[in-house]
């Protein structure tokens, strides 16, 4: 027991338990899914307790290093990265796709976590400003791949931060009012798949046999899970492959119609308390770098 006191097992037993679901869930629709999920849990479990078992410390020093290896991984993939569906976001190896843009996420937090550790108490609007500018070339190499979604949630996550870093809430307010002036002008900088996507997540009935048939079909799916769901490996709309994307984009229309409402509630609730576990963590410590790491 000695060996597993040094860690928080209000994270970790949320974090298992969501593994073993999605585990559970990709056996139910291919085997295959389902070894190649085991493999990567077991790379995940792996790399948790090597970094877990570095000083926070080590860490912090390595920002620049983790700051440049991500951007030039980034610019690699516009030359090397593997093209699937219009976007250029992964690179093969071993017959294997990683989408490095979900792996960096950790590493440029950690170096952004260690920039505002060091401004944090005189973050003047020139250091803001430098920050805004370090963070811009990651937003753009995502956004060229094109990969719209990261991009949103990595800004997201660098505005979350920054916030968490004590930004006065009059820059975050006029950065706000200058994005939403901006926006005719974003739009046009969109594609046009781009704009449909934003037009079906307002309107999920637009284009129903086109852009929209994703998002009709994944409801179609959640609502015949009903209260108990239809069991697992027995989804009409996932297991007959109605549902797009039914194990990546989709898993949770997958997990609704087998598990139905109880279940997915239950998804949620551990999702919840996991979410609520960290931000107590960023809360509570004394350190402000750890503190930043756990909040982005």
């Amino acid at each position: 027991m000695k060996l597993l006191s040094g860690y928080d097992f209000g994270v970790i037993i949320p974090t298992l338990l969501l593994l073993g679901i999605s585990l559970v869930v990709l056996s139910s629709i291919s085997a295959t899914l389902f070894i190649n999920q085991l493999l990567f849990t077991v790379i995940g479990v792996a790399c948790f307790l090597f970094f877990s078992s570095m000083s926070i410390g080590a860490l912090k020093h390595m920002k620049l290093f983790f700051y440049i290896i991500s951007v030039f991984i980034l610019v690699l993939l516009l030359f090397i990265g593997v093209e699937a569906r219009g976007a250029q976001r992964w690179i093969e190896v071993f017959s294997i796709r990683m989408q490095f843009s979900e792996l960096l996420k950790p590493f440029l937090i950690v170096a952004f976590a260690a920039l505002l550790t060091e401004w944090g108490k005189k973050l003047t609007f020139l250091r803001l400003a430098m920050c805004i500018m370090l963070f811009s070339p990651i937003v753009v190499l995502l956004f060229r791949q094109p990969d719209l979604g990261n991009a949103i949630v990595y800004a997201v996550t660098f505005l979350f931060m920054l916030f968490s870093a004590g930004v006065s809430v009059w820059y975050m307010l006029f950065g706000f009012l200058f994005f939403a002036t901006s926006l005719p002008l974003v739009w046009r900088l969109l594609a046009q798949y781009q704009r449909d996507r934003i037009l079906t997540f307002i309107n999920p009935t637009y284009d129903p046999l086109g852009i929209g048939y994703n998002a009709i079909q994944s409801a179609i799916a959640v609502g015949s899970g009903l209260f108990f769901g239809r069991g697992l490996g027995r989804g009409i709309q996932s297991q007959l492959a109605f549902l797009p994307e039914r194990h990546t984009d989709f898993i949770f229309a997958t997990f609704s119609e087998e598990f139905g409402f109880l279940g997915s509630v239950a998804l949620l609730v551990l999702y919840f308390l996991l979410l609520l576990r960290i931000l107590r963590i960023a809360k509570d410590c004394d350190d402000v770098f750890t503190s930043l790491v756990a909040f982005g």
